[in-house]
């Protein structure tokens, strides 16, 4: 009887910690997908900006109409959306390896899950 008690116990403390896992790679999972929408947002309205920067400029350029001038501000342009390229592929690659770490961890706890679960069996079979 009293072995029975402490079973019992056993898998309430299991089910308890495994509940709180559970949590708490839930909130680290809501935790990065806020970070993502954050960085999105910023690198939209960046965007924007460099779009509108970009817009004027062009406007006053065709005012003035200076070839050269053309010319430069295009290259200029080039070079800023490669760089806001190259920013997003790396908010990308963070997002994949934020994904898989997810994965990793989910994966643990199967593991952790099934060793416990294993164990509760042994007891019984000694019982």
């Amino acid at each position: 009887m009293m072995v029975m008690m402490i079973l019992m116990v056993m898998m309430m403390v299991m089910m308890v910690m495994m509940m709180m896992m559970m949590m708490v790679i839930m909130m680290m999972m809501v935790m990065m997908m806020m970070v993502m929408m954050m960085i999105l947002m910023m690198m939209m309205v960046m965007m924007m900006m460099v779009m509108m920067m970009m817009m004027i400029l062009m406007v006053m350029m065709m005012m003035m109409m200076m070839v050269k001038m053309m010319v430069v501000m295009m290259m200029m342009m080039m070079m800023v959306m490669m760089v806001m390229m190259m920013i997003l592929m790396v908010m990308m690659m963070m997002m994949m390896m934020m994904m898989v770490m997810m994965v990793m961890m989910m994966m643990m706890m199967m593991v952790k899950m099934m060793v416990v679960m294993v164990m509760m069996v042994m007891m019984m079979m000694m019982l």
